[in-house]
């Protein structure tokens, strides 16, 4: 277990202002916990995803972690990791991460950071009246991916609104196999966990 307290933090991402957004804890270790107690601590901390940090000579390794089990690949967590790294570890405009889903760059200009991610084919899903409960409008379509293709939006560049109650902006672009999205992020909280 950790002999030293654990900095976390809880970073609102894609939003420039407090409680919107998506929020993501961010734990930055000097090693790797066992498993178990990764996923305890996300089940503690009880978001969607806590993300875990190590630095391992000039590379950082990151993990995602819900409640219910590790994850391959969460947008708004690497993104408020990246807020962590480049606004309290680095100096730097950029920053990579090694991940199950491969590497992840994150650039920052100013206030906005871009997440460089592969794209992948959009599937479409059934509009229900569920789903139009649930949104409260009949959309034109609806379309399923673990991230954004841009076979049905025939746009290069585009801004996506994350349609919840605490809302949420994608800045988005298209390139070749690999889709940009880049967005704000905002600190909530910087704590230590006692293990």
């Amino acid at each position: 277990m950790a002999t030293q307290p654990i900095k976390q933090y809880v970073v609102d991402a894609f939003t420039d202002h407090l409680f919107s957004g998506n929020p993501a804890a961010v734990c930055i270790l000097d090693e790797w916990l066992p498993d178990a107690t990764l996923q305890n601590i996300a089940t503690e901390n009880n978001l969607s995803e806590t993300a875990f940090l190590v630095k391992e000579s000039n590379a950082y390794h990151l993990r995602w972690f819900t409640p219910g089990g590790e994850i391959d690949l969460c947008g708004h967590a690497t993104l408020a990791t990246a807020f962590v790294v480049l606004t309290f570890y680095s100096e730097e405009h950029d920053v990579t991460f090694a991940t199950r889903s491969g590497m992840l760059t994150v650039q920052r200009n100013g206030d906005l950071f871009t997440i460089d991610f592969p794209a992948y084919k959009l599937t479409s899903v059934t509009i229900t009246q569920e789903l139009v409960n649930a949104l409260g409008v009949t959309p034109q379509a609806v379309f399923r991916a673990r991230n954004l293709g841009n076979e049905r939006v025939q746009k290069k560049d585009w801004i996506a609104y994350q349609a919840s109650p605490r809302g949420g902006v994608l800045y988005c672009a298209m390139e070749d196999e690999r889709i940009c999205m880049a967005g704000h992020a905002i600190l909530f909280s910087k704590g230590e966990l006692y293990l």
